[in-house]
């Protein structure tokens, strides 16, 4: 298949073009520059404007990308910031899909999309929730409406907290838990829907070569677990214990929005699209997953 790839220089991204390719797929790269090599084609979202031919051919277009959401504080620019760099290319590549007549578009979206949804396992089905990031991402996948409506099958893909050794997640915790400074969030009750880095590329794919899929899909391990459980079973696969709480109102009061929402919200979100379509997980338990991801 010829697979269109924006947001391919990110985490995520760049495994995804690494696994497509590896399993016989060419790829095209949209970049916000000067393209450099015969695998790229410029675009330049803010412009709505788009190398013509990028999407000649394409089977499918996947769109990544956005800019980090913990990685500074959520001022009034930031949270500005985090909404444009995920609607405004969706909403482009969206259009360009429909006007090209690409028969796919496989977007990103985030669990985010339910916001506190307590204890209760959750699907796909579940609706969506309160809060900054629940909001951006019903308008984030709102935005593939124009492909939709062109008839492209359309796949949102609500990622939860991604495990990888090369960054993400555990690039922040991992350092903190070495130091003996590993804690619990809160009560702990809230639940934490990981995937492994793996999984979460062999999902994409899944989604890409899958004819039959679309709709939302939560990509997600199939054991979610809670903030308790999470803490503990890093601080096993790192050797190091975790006796340290951090209350919920010291959460809220250091780190505002951005703390309740990040680190309070929980989401027990399972990926039965994915395991009813028949979508075999290769870390199924988050011991298997944080072993393979901190040794």
């Amino acid at each position: 298949m010829r697979v269109v790839v924006a947001g391919s220089s990110g985490l995520i991204g760049t495994a995804l073009v690494a696994g497509l390719r590896g399993a016989g797929h060419e790829v095209l790269r949209l970049v916000r520059r000067t393209p450099s090599g015969p695998d790229e084609r410029a675009w330049d979202p803010p412009s709505g404007r788009i190398d013509p031919g990028a999407l000649e051919g394409a089977d499918v277009v996947v769109n990544l990308g956005g800019v980090g959401i913990a990685d500074r504080p959520w001022s009034g620019a930031r949270r500005q910031a985090i909404r444009d760099s995920r609607i405004v290319p969706t909403e482009v590549l969206a259009t360009a899909v429909a006007q090209a007549g690409v028969p796919a578009l496989v977007s990103g979206s985030a669990v985010g999309y339910y916001g506190d949804a307590g204890p209760v396992e959750i699907d796909e089905s579940a609706p969506s929730g309160g809060g900054f990031l629940a909001a951006t991402c019903r308008d984030w996948e709102a935005a593939t409406a124009p492909a939709a409506e062109a008839g492209a099958r359309v796949v949102t893909v609500r990622t939860g907290l991604v495990l990888s050794p090369s960054g993400g997640l555990l690039a922040i915790m991992r350092p903190v838990w070495k130091a003996f400074l590993g804690a619990r969030v809160g009560s702990g009750e809230q639940y934490m829907p990981w995937v492994s880095l793996d999984d979460e590329i062999a999902g994409i794919r899944f989604a890409v070569e899958n004819a039959e899929l679309r709709g939302p899909i939560n990509m997600t391990g199939p054991s979610p677990v809670t903030n308790a459980v999470f803490t503990q079973t890093l601080a096993q696969a790192v050797g190091r214990p975790a006796p340290l709480v951090i209350p919920g109102p010291v959460v809220s009061t250091l780190a505002g929005d951005m703390g309740k929402e990040m680190l309070l919200f929980g989401q027990n979100a399972v990926p039965r699209t994915l395991l009813d379509a028949g979508f075999t997980f290769r870390h199924r338990t988050l011991a298997d997953a944080l072993s393979a991801a901190v040794h």
